[in-house]
């Protein structure tokens, strides 16, 4: 095993792939607490189609691919943000509108252009389409989200538990929503490469929800979280070098085989609490 990882990382493009994969987990590990506990986990998904969209349209007019995504899966979470708390428009109805309306515009534009190749890579994740280029950029982004996030923390906390009593304080909780929305739309917009766009918000509920399964406060859960992403990842890469399968599927089934186990941790503990 150990000559196999060894192997596995004299590669550049893996050890690229491994630098990117560690950050986008850490960082979507941190922000999936929020978003499940927020009941916002599906924002993720909603998010990943717009990024299709404008990878897509970026594709078409050879444009540089991130370069594109970046301000307009950012723009999508403002609006998102908006259309939930100013109209009647709620929560999982307007992720559905702005993601199917996104995921339409990148299918017409792939139709027109029969641009495909790159996009493939964007849909399902690849490790060998991270670039030198898109690494460092990734790493950049990855780090002032994670910044961010520990800077306020706190005021992310209270946002999260309760918005309501937290408003009523004088905490600027539109304020913190947005912080929140767009620290979502940047690891979207790092994780496509990794994860590929219709994987990337398994990144960010899994880790979350396994965690909740057996840690109760809000910083065990934010820790537990983000060792379970990194390991999973770990464990995904590995099985996919060693098994030529698709990276991105290969981490979503290992944090899918992790979550049955810690919910069967779960049910097997409160048998036993119940049994005492």
């Amino acid at each position: 095993m150990i000559q196999t990882i060894v192997e596995m990382f004299s590669y550049g493009f893996i050890v690229r792939a491994f630098i990117v994969g560690t950050l986008v987990s850490l960082c979507a590990a941190l922000l999936g607490v929020t978003l499940v506990l927020k009941r916002y986990s599906m924002i993720g998904d909603g998010l990943s189609h717009v990024g299709f969209g404008a990878l897509a349209i970026a594709a078409s007019l050879n444009l540089a691919p991130l370069q594109v995504a970046v301000p307009v899966i950012i723009i999508a979470a403002f609006l998102l943000l908006r259309l939930s708390e100013k109209s009647k428009i709620r929560g999982d109805a307007a992720i559905a509108i702005i993601s199917s309306t996104a995921l339409a515009i990148g299918v017409v534009c792939v139709s027109i252009s029969g641009v495909n190749t790159d996009l493939n890579s964007y849909l399902f994740g690849s490790i060998l389409a991270t670039t030198n280029a898109d690494a460092i950029m990734c790493a950049i982004l990855a780090l002032i989200v994670i910044v961010i996030f520990v800077l306020f923390y706190n005021k992310i906390f209270a946002v999260t538990f309760d918005e309501t009593f937290s408003k009523a304080t004088g905490l600027k909780t539109g304020v913190y929503n947005t912080v929140i929305a767009l620290l979502t739309a940047l690891t979207i917009v790092i994780g496509m490469r990794i994860m590929g766009t219709l994987l990337i918000s398994a990144l960010i509920i899994f880790p979350a929800l396994s965690s909740m399964r057996v840690c109760k406060r809000f910083k065990a859960v934010i820790i537990c979280s983000g060792v379970l992403s990194l390991i999973c990842f770990f464990v995904g890469m590995y099985a996919s070098y060693t098994m030529d399968t698709p990276t991105g599927a290969s981490v979503v089934i290992v944090n899918a085989v992790v979550f049955v186990i810690f919910w069967l941790i779960e049910v097997i503990n409160a048998r036993v609490r119940k049994h005492n």
